[in-house]
């Protein structure tokens, strides 16, 4: 065991005399600045205290502790950190003597009674209750408006910082803003401290540099992440802006939730994604768009094939363009700040297809929906046509960007499918195409006709199945055959999927069908991200048909028994 110096002792004596019962700024901040190591002489008067024999031993060989330990049970920032606070009481339960030998160690222990429970409890009687109870409050209420006064004064001088800055372009001259970033890091996950994190966030926004502690900022990002700590959307979205790396966390976080949690895929994503006030975000903030944008599409790229990333890919441009198109004309020091236009927000990309692409289906008629796919169709054809692999990186970037905007704006593909369900042959040559492309995207080896002419057998195949009764054994059997391929069990799937929703069979007979076919685990579990995908486009659609809803509420509860 380490021996605890004797300068040591006296530094730490020294502080908790000097910061008393911290209820002053400048005494709150140098408590919060010297937590860590705080905790570290804990660590070491506990080790110490737990080599000893009796209580009575312990105070000849530690005369300071008594004092020292008693003056940190007053300090509400101390107690406010849940580790410093659980070093207090392991080193109060060594000092308490099971059986008291002698009159010092039973007043030991009536000492030590009323220090857990000023700590603990909120029992009548005790010392630290008849303290207080001059002003009606508890010990733990006590200390918590204590705390709460301090950190209000201190989230005023914040505030009033901020109100000085004559435009957003001035920068932070005011020393103890990192100060007070740096006291706060040991105490993110405190409530009280909220509005104080909040409005120094706030301030880093209008002073425009970099005058926060880094390990404040991380430590309430990964408060944030972990449901520790609660901020208002305002402060987060702050955070983000300041630090590319906490907003990088934010979308990491919600694309593993995501993918990890299966509930996701039965109850409404569009409300998780919501949730997670990255839409919002990406509305207000155009980089934060393309921030999350290049995180999502880099992933993609190496699980291109994985259907839970293109519905979050896709949900989020939806959750993104209907808070966008919601979003009123802010006013931002004294003028008013247009709306940016939507290249702004895809810069990469073609600009003749942001109209058609970004324009949601339920703005469009029904009746005009086959047209405005063909057209989609024809624009995507003509960018594919200049494809050339290895040959002209600027095509193929064009290319590319071309593709990751459809599956951004997948529910036109979703829509695609369901026209096929009951399109006349001579219409569903340029659906094909789109579901095709959508799936994939490349042509080497001529690989995408190959896929288109799977595409139109799986069709073929599926109208015969859902549209005749009974239904044909050889199409069933046929159908189950195409999707055991690794190269078209995707797209062959999501026709598959519209199907079992859009056709207008018995529901008795669709869940026939879904059980005969989808047998695999694995084939169900993709089968119920695209009912996901299809049911986020349904709940913005223009119109509700409940039917429709009856029957995806109705496969999704038979694939999730199954």
């Amino acid at each position: 065991m380490e021996a605890v110096s004797e300068t040591d002792v006296q530094f730490w004596m020294a502080k908790a005399v000097n910061w008393g019962e911290a209820t002053s700024c400048s005494a709150l901040l140098d408590t919060s600045r010297h937590l860590g190591s705080l905790r570290s002489f804990l660590q070491q008067v506990l080790q110490g205290l737990q080599q000893m024999s009796s209580t009575s031993e312990a105070m000849k060989m530690f005369p300071f502790v008594g004092q020292f330990l008693g003056r940190l049970c007053w300090n509400p920032c101390v107690i406010a950190d849940e580790r410093s606070q659980r070093l207090l009481l392991r080193c109060l339960n060594c000092l308490y003597s099971a059986e008291p030998l002698n009159a010092v160690e039973q007043k030991a222990n009536m000492w030590i009674k009323n220090m857990l429970c000023h700590l603990i409890s909120e029992e009548e009687g005790s010392v630290a209750h008849a303290t207080v109870k001059h002003a009606g409050l508890t010990p733990k209420r006590y200390h918590s408006e204590a705390l709460q006064k301090v950190v209000s004064l201190m989230t005023e001088e914040v505030i009033k910082s901020c109100d000085g800055l004559p435009n957003t372009s001035a920068r932070c001259s005011n020393g103890n803003i990192h100060a007070m970033s740096t006291a706060c890091a040991a105490l993110v996950t405190c409530p009280q401290m909220s509005p104080l994190i909040g409005a120094l966030l706030k301030h880093s926004m209008l002073c425009g540099s970099s005058c926060l502690n880094q390990e404040f900022i991380k430590e309430v990002s990964e408060a944030l992440i972990s449901k520790r700590l609660v901020l208002e959307d305002e402060a987060v979205v702050n955070l983000w802006c300041y630090s590319p790396t906490c907003l990088e966390g934010a979308a990491v976080s919600l694309l593993e939730s995501v993918l990890s949690d299966h509930e996701t895929m039965t109850q409404s994503l569009d409300k998780h994604v919501n949730g997670s006030l990255l839409p919002q975000a990406s509305a207000d903030h155009c980089h934060i768009f393309i921030s999350v944008n290049e995180i999502y599409r880099n992933v993609l790229t190496e699980i291109d094939e994985n259907l839970a990333m293109r519905a979050l890919i896709q949900v989020f441009t939806v959750c993104f363009l209907q808070r966008l198109t919601g979003q009123k004309p802010q006013v931002q020091t004294g003028f008013m700040k247009d709306r940016l236009p939507l290249r702004a927000f895809f810069p990469h990309v073609m600009p003749s297809l942001l109209t058609p692409l970004l324009t949601a289906p339920s703005e469009v008629p029904r009746e005009a929906w086959l047209d405005h796919l063909s057209w989609i169709r024809s624009l995507l054809q003509s960018v594919t046509e200049n494809e050339e692999v290895g040959e002209d990186v600027r095509a193929y970037q064009a290319f590319f960007e071309a593709w990751f905007l459809l599956v951004q704006c997948g529910y036109w593909v979703d829509t695609a499918a369901e026209l096929l369900v009951l399109a006349a042959p001579e219409n569903a040559e340029p659906l094909l195409w789109l579901l095709t492309f959508f799936h994939h995207p490349t042509n080497r080896g001529h690989q995408r006709s190959q896929q288109t002419a799977v595409a139109r057998e799986a069709w073929t195949h599926l109208r015969m199945l859902f549209l005749t009764r009974p239904p044909p054994p050889r199409h069933l059997s046929a159908v189950k055959e195409l999707l055991s391929s690794s190269l078209s069990a995707n797209l062959v799937l999501h026709l598959f999927s519209n199907f079992t929703v859009f056709s207008h069979g018995p529901v008795s007979i669709i869940t026939e069908i879904t059980d005969k076919v989808l047998t695999e685990a694995a084939v169900k579990h993709r089968a119920l991200w695209i009912l996901a995908s299809i049911r986020c486009r349904l709940n913005s659609a223009a119109t509700w048909d409940d039917s429709v809803h009856s029957r995806l509420r109705t496969l999704q509860d038979t694939l999730l028994q199954t």
